[in-house]
């Protein structure tokens, strides 16, 4: 793995980072506005805040893939960790709700800006190593999950005055030194790619060279969401997302929230310590984090949507071990770890289908090597729409069914997930074919 690869992982860990831990500063923040001369902020202009990020980073994703095919995928990715730090100084110079409304969307074009240059770079920089191209996809999730978590994480014991720093708002000027680290790791560890223009006429070539369109145009982003390799994948990662968004958005609310007296009979509903909520998603993360690292080193020996669809099996073997644990009630503690055991393995067996759907997309690029940036900037569509997906569903079926209603919400949607698995490997073969180019009009 060469330097400039792993300089952009380094990057990306901490961007997400920075994106992690703003989203951590701004809740804590938020609840003391009032006494910086600001408003009350309800639960609902928190949820608007939050979607507005994430709306940012799915309309603004397209434009920038076509730019860093235009411009370059290396200057692109530049751009994010300079909206992100005006973003954040902006924050803590305001109490304004509109203005820190702009703040999200700025944030969210941070990552529409970066997301999809690096992940085009990504795509590029393996195009003709199986192995190289199943580690580093697997790591980019990685970072990109480790970052922002413990982004969050550090949140608390930046602002908070009782066992943290107290820097309050402070700590908003702390993160954007932050991502000026990430822009100094983009502009001086990350090595400027080889390119030329794309030829008009001959058939494109296999060699490394980064091929640039020499116009900015979005229909040819349009031309792309028409393929159909795309809206095989679509459906498969939008609903995988969803699964992954409902469990980071309900699941620690659930856990610790105390319940009606109609869910009673949930072992898993409320009564939690946060102390051993942290200790579970830790666990978790653990088992989450070497599920990535192994399946990611199999691209060599696996197709793609093998993987896929051994993690999708294994989130379902998953759900169904988390039903049984929420109505464990006369297996004692035997039983009760060795469910626990079953849910980790399905989760470790999960892991595997982020990566192997990101080589996926990355393979559909060798189709399309002067659209990379285009076609990588779906990751942050598909995230987006599946982060929004399951927040809507994961809140209206845990208000429904309690940790139940999560569960079936889950399975919905990997069902969904798998539906289209079996016609995506049937076009397997078809995914990184590269055509004879047309000429450009």
């Amino acid at each position: 793995m060469n330097r400039s690869i792993t300089a952009v992982l380094l990057g990306t860990f901490t961007l997400r980072f920075s994106t992690g831990l703003t989203g951590g500063l701004l809740i804590y923040y938020l609840d003391e506005l009032p006494g910086f001369g600001g408003p009350s902020v309800s639960a609902t202009v928190v949820g608007i805040l939050t979607a507005a990020y994430f709306l940012a980073e799915l309309a603004l994703s397209p434009g920038f893939g076509v730019l860093s095919d235009r411009l370059g995928a290396h200057r692109v990715m530049q751009w994010g960790p300079v909206f992100g730090a005006v973003a954040v100084v902006l924050t803590a110079l305001t109490t304004d709700m509109y203005l820190i409304g702009v703040t999200r969307l700025l944030e969210g074009a941070a990552a529409a800006a970066s997301i999809p240059s690096i992940l085009g770079y990504i795509a590029l920089a393996t195009a003709h190593d199986e192995g190289l191209r199943g580690r580093v996809v697997a790591r980019f999730e990685a970072a990109t999950l480790a970052g922002i978590g413990a982004g969050v994480v550090a949140a608390g014991w930046l602002y908070g005055t009782e066992g943290g720093l107290g820097l309050e708002r402070n700590a908003f000027f702390l993160n954007a030194g932050i991502y000026v680290i990430s822009l100094l790791i983009y502009r001086y560890g990350v090595a400027e790619l080889h390119h030329e223009p794309r030829p008009s006429h001959a058939e494109r070539p296999l060699d490394s060279a980064e091929l640039r369109p020499t116009h900015f145009d979005l229909g040819r982003y349009a031309r792309l969401l028409r393929t159909p390799q795309v809206w095989l994948l679509a459906p498969t990662w939008i609903a995988l997302n969803a699964v992954l968004g409902a469990w980071t958005t309900q699941s620690v609310f659930q856990l610790v929230n105390e319940p009606s007296q109609q869910f009673r009979d949930q072992v898993l509903m409320g009564g939690f310590e946060p102390a051993q909520v942290s200790f579970g998603l830790s666990v978790a993360g653990v088992v989450f984090f070497a599920g990535l690292f192994y399946w990611g080193n199999r691209f060599r020996i696996l197709r793609r949507t093998t993987i896929l669809a051994v993690g999708l099996a294994g989130a379902l073997v998953m759900v169904i071990a988390v039903f049984a644990l929420n109505h464990i009630t006369a297996w004692g503690n035997v039983g009760t770890i060795g469910l626990a055991v079953v849910a980790g393995a399905g989760l470790f067996v999960m892991a595997g289908a982020t990566p192997a759907a990101l080589g996926l997309l990355a393979d559909i690029s060798e189709s399309h090597p002067a659209d990379r940036g285009a076609v990588m900037g779906l990751y942050s569509v598909f995230l987006g729409l599946g982060q929004i997906v399951g927040a809507v569903a994961s809140g209206t079926a845990a208000d429904w069914l309690g940790i139940d209603g999560l569960l079936l919400a889950s399975l919905l949607l990997l069902l969904i997930a798998v539906l289209p698995v079996h016609r995506l490997r049937a076009s397997e073969h078809l995914v990184g074919e590269r055509a004879v180019s047309a000429p450009e009009h």
